[in-house]
C-alpha cells in the first residue's frame, strides 16, 4: 500500500499500452514470362535457366562502349597522322607526275579547229609534197604556236579520237563476222594502249641515251598516235574491197604499204625538230673534237629517227592491222 502524504496528490497510475507494429508487405508484379525459342524445347536444365536469366545485349549498349572512340586522344592522333601522310604522298605524286606530264600544258594540244583537223588528216595520209615542216614560234620567247595556228604542231585530239575509232571499228568488224564477245573491247583496247606505251617508252629512252633535252613527252605521245589514222584507213578499205577477208588480200597489203610509208615519212619530217635541231651543227670554238662529236651525235640521231620511223612503225602497224 502506498502511503498518502498529507498535502500531496498521489501520482497517476500508468498502465502499459500495448504497441502493435504492423508490417505491410510490398507488392511486386511478377516477372514477365520469358519467351522460349521455338526451335528448341524447354527441359528445365540449368544451362537453359542460365540463358533465360541473362540480360540481352542491345546495339545501344555496344554503341555506348564504342561510340566515343573518335573522341579519344589516340584516335585524333591517328587521324592527324593519316592526314599528314596523305598530304605528303600527294605532294610527292604531284612532283613526280609533273616531271613526266605537265597538265597545265595539256590544254593547248586540244586547241584545234575543224579546218586544222581536216588539213592534218590530209597531211598524215598525203605528206609527199608538204613544205615547210618546221614549227612556228611565237615571238622571241621560243614558244610554239598551238595546233589551230600551225598545221605542223602536234595535237592530242586526232590521236585520241583515232584510238577510240580503232577500238570500235575492230569490234564492229568482229560483230559482222559473228565473232563478237564482250571481252573483245578490253582485248582490243589493251592491245592499242600497250602498243602506244611501249612505243613511247622506247622513243623516250632513245632520246635519253642520245642526250636529247628539248623533247616533250606530250609531243611524243601525240606523234605515236597518228599511226592509227593509217591503220583505220587500211582496215576499212581492206574490209570493203576484200569482202570481209581483212588485210589478207592483195588490196589490203597495198593499202597497208601505202599508209605505212606515208606515216613513216610524216614522222621522219615532223620529229626532225626534236632529234635534229637546226642549231645542232653550230660547233662553237676552234677545237676539232667538238665538231667531230657533233657530227657523230647527229649521225646517231639520224639513224635512230630512221629506225623509229620505219622499222618500229612497220612492226606496230602490222600488229594493229591484223584482223
Amino acid at each position: 500500500m502506498q502511503r498518502t502524504v498529507y498535502g500531496q496528490s498521489p501520482p497517476p497510475l500508468h498502465h502499459p499500452v500495448p504497441q502493435h507494429v504492423s508490417t505491410v508487405p510490398q507488392l511486386r508484379s511478377p516477372p514477365p514470362p520469358v519467351s522460349q525459342p521455338q526451335s528448341q524445347g524447354y527441359d528445365g536444365s540449368p544451362y537453359q535457366q542460365q540463358q533465360q536469366g541473362r540480360a540481352p545485349s542491345t546495339g545501344a549498349n555496344m554503341f555506348g562502349q564504342y561510340g566515343n572512340f573518335m573522341n579519344e586522344p589516340a584516335a585524333q592522333l591517328a587521324s592527324q597522322f593519316g592526314q599528314t601522310a596523305f598530304r605528303q604522298g600527294q605532294e610527292i605524286l604531284e612532283q613526280n607526275v609533273k616531271g613526266w606530264f605537265k597538265f597545265g600544258e595539256l590544254k593547248p594540244y586540244f586547241n584545234v579547229t575543224n579546218f586544222y583537223v581536216v588539213n592534218k588528216l590530209f597531211l598524215v595520209l598525203f605528206p609527199w609534197r608538204h613544205k615547210p615542216w618546221s614549227r612556228k614560234q611565237a615571238g622571241q620567247e621560243g614558244w610554239y604556236l598551238p595546233p589551230r595556228d600551225d598545221i605542223n604542231s602536234p595535237d592530242m585530239y586526232i590521236p585520241v579520237m583515232s584510238v577510240v575509232t580503232y577500238i570500235f571499228l575492230q569490234t564492229l568488224i568482229a560483230g559482222l563476222r559473228g565473232k563478237f564477245q564482250p571481252e573483245l573491247f578490253g582485248y582490243i583496247a589493251s592491245t592499242a594502249l600497250a602498243v602506244v606505251f611501249f612505243e613511247i617508252l622506247g622513243l623516250y629512252l632513245g632520246c635519253y641515251f642520245l642526250s636529247v633535252s628539248n623533247q616533250s613527252l606530250l609531243d611524243l605521245v601525240a606523234y605515236s598516235g597518228y599511226k592509227f589514222v593509217g591503220v583505220i584507213v587500211t582496215i576499212s578499205i581492206a574490209e570493203i574491197m576484200n569482202g570481209g577477208k581483212g588485210t589478207g588480200g592483195w588490196v589490203g597489203w597495198m593499202v597497208f604499204l601505202y599508209t605505212f610509208l606515208a606515216n613513216s615519212l610524216f614522222l621522219m619530217r615532223s620529229l626532225k625538230y626534236v632529234l635534229l635541231p637546226e642549231n645542232m651543227g653550230d660547233a662553237r670554238g676552234p677545237m676539232h673534237t667538238m665538231q667531230t662529236d657533233t657530227r657523230k651525235t647527229k649521225n646517231q640521231r639520224t639513224q635512230f629517227l630512221f629506225f623509229y620511223s620505219y622499222v618500229v612503225q612497220l612492226f606496230f602497224m602490222w600488229i594493229l592491222s591484223r584482223p
